[in-house]
């Protein structure tokens, strides 16, 4: 299920819709940008959107990676109804986000953004501990 939306409509640039925040619960901690996950806001604007669209605001936004694509690991990024015991939860501006142990170790220090381009849009994760990544986007090695 792809999370971007289908609309093509030209949407006016803010500079600050890209700046990465932390979650609410780590803001002021030192280090932290380095250690976890961090969104746009822009992401965490679509993201709520496709909650909204998809009439569960109260479900998560499920962060992680998968064995598999060209490059070895691939991005997952679902909805996710339930919470598991051992998932780190981050509350983004009253968004949801959940990632497991395992993905978290990929994920940290990434920033999930929301990119507008004239021919795409959607999702795309900045992870510092890429070290390279296949010709699509969808995959990468560590």
């Amino acid at each position: 299920m792809s999370l971007a939306p289908r609309t093509s409509a030209h949407q006016p640039h803010n500079a600050n819709d890209h700046v990465p925040v932390l979650p609410r619960e780590l803001a002021g901690v030192e280090g932290a940008e380095k250690t976890n996950v961090r969104l746009t806001p822009k992401a965490i604007e679509m993201a709520k959107k496709a909650l909204q669209k998809r009439n569960t605001p109260g479900a998560a936004l499920r962060l992680g990676v998968r064995g598999g694509g060209c490059s070895g690991v691939s991005y997952a990024i679902e909805f996710s109804d339930k919470i598991r015991d051992r998932d780190h939860v981050f509350d983004f501006d009253g968004l949801r986000v959940v990632v497991d142990p395992k993905s978290l170790l990929y994920l940290r220090g990434s920033v999930l953004d929301y990119e507008v381009h004239l021919m795409q849009h959607g999702f795309k994760f900045q992870n510092p501990n890429e070290k390279s990544s296949c010709g699509c986007g969808e995959s990468f090695s560590v």
